[in-house]
C-alpha cells in the first residue's frame, strides 16, 4: 500500500485580488466560487449580508 501525497500549491495566493465587506471591513480575498461575479460580491458572509448585528463583548 502505497500512500500518495497531493503535490504542495505552486500558486502564489499574494496575487489574488482582495476587496473590503461593506458591512464589517474585513478583507475578502478571491474565491473560485466567486470568478463568475466577482465585480458583485459585497459581503464577506451571510451573516454580513442579511445585516445582522455582531455582539463585539461576550457575555459571561
Amino acid at each position: 500500500m502505497g500512500l500518495t501525497l497531493k503535490p504542495p500549491f505552486k500558486g502564489n495566493k499574494s496575487n489574488l485580488p482582495s476587496k473590503l465587506c461593506e458591512r464589517c471591513e474585513r478583507v475578502m480575498t478571491w474565491r473560485k466560487s466567486w470568478a463568475k461575479n466577482w465585480e458583485q460580491v459585497k459581503y464577506c458572509s451571510q451573516s454580513c449580508r442579511d445585516g445582522k448585528p455582531r455582539s463585539t463583548a461576550r457575555a459571561f
